[in-house]
């Protein structure tokens, strides 16, 4: 797939580029994982529209600071600069990890498509091949997300939980050095990047529910470029995707949680015997896994919202927002 490349930062020039050339701008940040999952939507816009179509690099702050998410906001730092690119002009379509964004709406920008989805389970890559049953106790197992680390907890299996940055290859060199016996990370994007034959297990969500929104893409643009928001959904929009993270996300917002708490889900459309079903569950949990609220809702995927809604005030009544409370305290 050839890819022309330019960076933002100069909001005039990228501004004119379109101008002189008619491409469509696609805003990317610039790890390897980014870049290929933008890629991935540019050749499908490039293929259903006839437009040249180009990435646009866009730093963040998530990208240049070591700090931990979760002090810094959370995962809606990837977020921020790729949507300030946007309403400022330089590009014309940010893409975005789903699980990355704000649930709240950003003003004067429309999520115009959420293509099909990779799986969202979790993945492990520990050495000599392990699988997280077979890590002895005492283990260092490596993760960046509270999700992932309270419900590690919640197995009770005596690991030690160590917190990290930074992209897919240096976490995963953290084990392949001996300084962690095993990390956590989303299986879609290790396979977005070719390195699924380095998962040593891939984790059942009965043990590790995935972040609101893993696995899929948001794909944005401006809300007042409607003829091209409507262009982008035809070409990109998943309908049961859409759904299955509406449902999900949807129990986030209504927890009043960010994106770097702990708090998993995992919505599926499936056939039945009358339609479309849409299945949803979903855990809360404190920071050491020792108290977890668990539950499960079902209804259709035109309903995703109130699905969600329901699941997350069953969730309440049982004490959710006090354990999510507990992460931002």
């Amino acid at each position: 797939m050839s890819e022309e490349l330019t960076r933002t930062g100069a909001g005039p020039s990228a501004r004119g580029e379109q101008a002189d050339t008619g491409a469509l701008r696609v805003g990317t940040r610039a790890s390897l994982l980014a870049r290929t999952q933008s890629g991935t939507v540019a050749a499908a816009l490039r293929e259903a529209l006839g437009r040249e179509v180009v990435l646009v690099e866009v730093t963040t702050e998530g990208d240049v600071s070591a700090a931990p998410l979760a002090s810094m906001g959370g995962a809606g730092v990837f977020v921020s600069a790729l949507r300030e690119a946007l309403l400022r002009g330089d590009v014309d379509i940010a893409v975005h990890s789903l699980k990355d964004l704000p649930t709240d709406p950003a003003e004067g920008v429309a999520l115009a498509a959420v293509p099909l989805r990779e799986d969202p389970r979790d993945a492990l890559v520990a050495r000599d091949g392990l699988t997280l049953g077979e890590l002895p106790s005492g283990s260092r197992i490596g993760t960046g997300s509270p999700r992932r680390a309270s419900q590690l907890a919640a197995l009770g299996m005596g690991l030690e939980i160590v917190d990290i940055r930074g992209n897919v290859d240096t976490r995963i060199k953290k084990v392949t050095s001996g300084e962690l016996d095993a990390v956590v990370l989303a299986r879609a994007g290790l396979a977005r990047i070719g390195r699924l034959d380095e998962v040593t297990e891939v984790l059942d969500p009965l043990q590790m529910l995935p972040a609101p929104g893993q696995g899929a893409l948001a794909v944005e643009c401006r809300s007042d470029e409607a003829f091209l928001v409507d262009q982008v959904r035809l070409a990109l929009d998943d309908g049961r995707t859409r759904a299955a993270v509406t449902a999900e996300r949807t129990v986030l917002n209504a927890l009043e949680a960010g994106c770097s708490a702990p708090v998993g889900a995992l919505a599926e459309v499936a056939e039945g015997d009358d339609g479309d079903e849409l299945w949803v569950r979903a855990v809360a949990l404190s920071h050491d896994g020792a108290v977890a609220v668990r539950r499960s809702a079902t209804g259709t995927p035109d309903d995703a919202v109130g699905v969600g809604q329901r699941l997350a005030a069953e969730m309440l009544d049982e004490g959710a927002d006090t354990l999510v409370k507990e992460q931002v305290s």
